[in-house]
């Protein structure tokens, strides 16, 4: 999933400027599985921006809506016509949501309200841990499920550095050490020796080395209205 956190209240404000109409849009999706811009964190936010702006003496008419999607034009299209009435879109859902808001509706400014930080999952309940950097080449078959480019943290991928102790990275003791890990799941499966091959240069261009990446499916594509 994708993870995010709110920006600061103040940060916010000054984003928003002088606006005077502001719809705070939630997401129904991964923001809202990690608390961060869900429909109850929008309508906290609302109400957070309507009392300060009173107590600063700028009035602020703030409302909110939630989709449950805002990367998919089939979720953000209802908001069409609603959009009008307002001077500017606070997006509470992931970077990919505020940018799909100004592609669909360039008429207003879609701001963000969120910092998209990670690809995770929840280790716990109000703890989210990175697992995935979309490096577009993935490895996690080579390395027993356990990913070098995201959890270790010099992405090595022949082995460790040989600075970690007691199974923790040197670079920051709450660090489980990925190699370690990876060698211990290679020791359950009975296939160590798979270890012992020297992986080469990860393909870096299918990263963002190469742009903006794109991926197109010709079997699902709709043809073309004449």
């Amino acid at each position: 999933m994708i993870v995010g956190e709110q920006k600061p209240l103040e940060e916010i404000l000054s984003l928003l400027g002088n606006a005077r109409r502001v719809l705070v849009a939630g997401c129904g999706t991964c923001v809202t599985v990690c608390f961060a811009g869900g429909e109850k964190e929008a309508a906290i936010l609302a109400s957070a921006l309507r009392m300060k702006s009173q107590l600063e003496g700028r009035p602020m008419e703030v409302d909110e809506v939630t989709v449950q999607r805002q990367c998919e034009w089939e979720y953000i299209d209802p908001l069409a016509e609603r959009l009008k009435d307002y001077n500017v879109v606070l997006s509470l859902a992931c970077g990919i949501g505020v940018q799909a808001m100004n592609e669909r509706f360039p008429d207003v400014i879609t701001l963000p309200g969120l910092n998209t930080t990670f690809l995770g999952l929840p280790e716990e309940h109000g703890v989210w841990v990175e697992r995935c950097q979309a490096c577009g080449d993935c490895i996690l078959g080579v390395t027993f499920g356990i990913c070098p480019i995201a959890r270790c943290s010099k992405q090595l991928l022949n082995g460790p550095c040989g600075g970690s102790q007691n199974g923790v990275c040197e670079v920051n003791p709450d660090i489980p050490c990925a190699w370690q890990l990876i060698w211990e799941r290679a020791i359950k499966f009975g296939q160590v020796e798979r270890l012992l091959e020297v992986q080469p240069p990860k393909n870096w261009s299918r990263s963002r080395d190469g742009g903006p990446r794109k991926i197109v499916r010709e079997d699902l594509r709709l043809p073309e209205s004449e």
